[in-house]
Formats: structure tokens, sequence, C-alpha cells
């Protein structure tokens, strides 16, 4: 079932959760509500506006339409004029990927934070309660102690990411209450991050790896961990971060003429598959002795099947152990 055909609950959705399911900021979709009317059909009382499935699948389009380089404005125009389709393509995940649901038997356990963690390791609940105190000090401290203990791909699947998600889950059941925490700990995740890694590995021809978010998304913290983990293992990175648009990505792959390429996808509407297949399609080199990169294709955005010519890993450490094997070749 699609997001914009998900059944919204008597009153719709919130802005709050309109924005995770598209993967953009709620100042965003606000922004294209005032500037481009794009905002929802009907109103409903109260203080907190209401979107509808027909509402959810106009600002789809528009992400749709603004990942391809149309300006906003004419992006706009056409996501008012062309009618939904009678049937869309799957549920994008959500912001961040769930893990499975505790049983129900096991009560979730809120550990002083007001976040519901369930069966998180006990430094979830450490860092949740830092971060919903604004305790700068505290929460570089916890989060540097997770990546020391448990290394950085552990760290960020089975400590950070279950954390964030209750912080996600707040800021939805809260009516947009909490961002300020979830913008808090993300900046001092990155911190974290980067205080963990190496420093950058030499680079080696035909070696580097370049990792970039896809147009439309910013969502960079596992692009940050994959980051720092090939560079404790001596692999050239070449990060490009948020939102990368299209011919900057494709000058960026010729010119560091790298073994493969990241492309990281929040959203469903943002991952191009054609992108992702002009990338792996680029070549290089004198004739005879031509190759292409590996594209690998990274994020919830992403669900499906791999597009032609490219490959899908399960998570970061195969992702990690892929491009491990790649570069040492």
């Amino acid at each position: 079932m699609s997001e914009s055909t998900e059944p919204a609950g008597p009153g719709g959705l919130t802005t709050g959760e309109v924005a995770r399911r598209l993967g953009v900021a709620p100042t965003t979709v606000r922004t294209w509500d005032q500037r481009y009317g794009l905002g929802p059909d009907r109103h409903t009382g109260g203080r907190h506006r209401r979107w509808t499935p027909a509402d959810v699948a106009r600002l789809e389009r528009m992400c749709a339409l603004t990942a391809t380089g149309i300006p906003p404005a004419e992006a706009a125009r056409l996501a008012r004029e062309t009618p939904a389709p009678a049937s869309a393509p799957a549920a994008p995940p959500s912001v961040l990927p769930r893990r499975a649901p505790a049983p129900q038997a096991a009560p979730a356990s809120r550990a002083g934070s007001g976040l519901r963690l369930g069966d998180a390791r006990q430094e979830c609940k450490g860092i949740a309660r830092a971060a919903l105190r604004l305790d700068a000090a505290t929460l570089d401290r916890l989060l540097l102690d997770a990546i020391r203990e448990h290394g950085l791909v552990a760290a960020w699947t089975e400590v950070i990411v279950p954390t964030l998600q209750a912080v996600g889950r707040k800021w939805e059941s809260s009516g947009e209450r909490y961002v300020e925490v979830e913008h808090f700990l993300s900046w001092h995740v990155s911190g974290a991050l980067r205080r963990a890694a190496p420093d950058t590995a030499p680079d080696r021809p035909g070696a580097s790896v370049v990792l970039a978010c896809v147009p439309g998304d910013n969502h960079t913290l596992a692009l940050e961990v994959l980051s720092a983990a090939l560079a404790q293992r001596g692999i050239p990175v070449r990060m490009f971060g948020g939102a990368l648009p299209v011919e900057s990505l494709i000058a960026a792959v010729r010119r560091t003429g790298s073994a493969a390429v990241a492309l990281w996808a929040q959203s469903r509407a943002t991952a191009s598959r054609p992108l992702a297949q002009h990338v792996a399609a680029m070549e290089w080199g004198v004739r005879g002795a031509r190759r292409s990169p590996l594209v690998l294709t990274l994020g919830p955005g992403w669900s499906g099947r791999p597009a032609p010519g490219t490959a899908r890993p399960h998570g970061l450490a195969d992702a990690v152990q892929a491009l491990e094997g790649l570069a040492t070749r």
C-alpha cells in the first residue's frame, strides 16, 4: 500500500508525519504550502493542519519532480496539475529503518527518558536521556564510548539507530515537539563519527570510493558511518554529503575514476533508478582496458529489486565488506 493511500486516521496526518514519510524537513512542507499552494485541500479544526492521502500524493509528486532538477515553482505547477495514479507504488519506508517490534508481552522501557526503547541496549537509554536533557558533554562521551566498545558499524546499527528511531517516534506522536532533540542528537552523532574516524587514506588510482546522497536527499549520517569505517580500513573515500546534483555527481565520478560509488536514498521519492544505472554504465580508461564503477544503492529508498547494473547490500556491514574487497583487489 502506498503512503498516499494509507489510512490517515480520523483527522489525517500532521505536517511532521507527512515530512517523515517523504524524507524532508517539516519546514520544507510548510514552505511548499505557503509558497506554491501545495497545502491540504480541506481544513480541519484545531491548531495543526491535517493532510489527506491525496494531499500526500501531490507532495510525493513534488519530491519526485524536484529530484530530477526541475525548478520548485515548475515542479509545484506540475504536481498540482498531474492527477494521482490509480495505483501507487509500494510505500516508502520511514526516515530511519525500523527494527522489528518488541513482543507484546515485553513492555517497552522508557528508561526515564520518555522514549519507547523496547529491548534496546542499555547504551541507548543513556544516550536518550542525555539527548532529551540537551546535555552535550554527556552525549558526546556516551556516543564515543559506544563506538569504541562496539566498533563504528555495530554502534550505528545497534545503539545509535534505535535511539534515533525512538526520538523520531517521540516527534511524530507529540505534535512536532522534540524537533530540537532530533537535530541535537543528529549533530552530535555526526561529530562523534568524525572524531572516531582516522585520517583520510591516501589516494590510490582506481581504488577510491565516492559516497553521496542522491539529489533531493540530505540524510548523510549512514554515509558518514560508512566513510569512517572505510577510512579505518585504509580505503580512499571521497565524501560529497547530501543532495549532490546530478551533473556534480557525474563530474566527481569521472574526475576520481572511482572503483565504486555508493548512493544513499532515504525515500522512494528521491531514489532514481535511471541515475544509478547511468553511473553504473560510465566508463573510462584506455581502449581495451576500460572499466566502470560498482554502484551500491544504499538506504530504504531503494527497496525492491536492485536497478540493473547495480548492487544493493543488505546493510552497512555488507557494504563495507563489498567495498573493502573491491578496493583491495
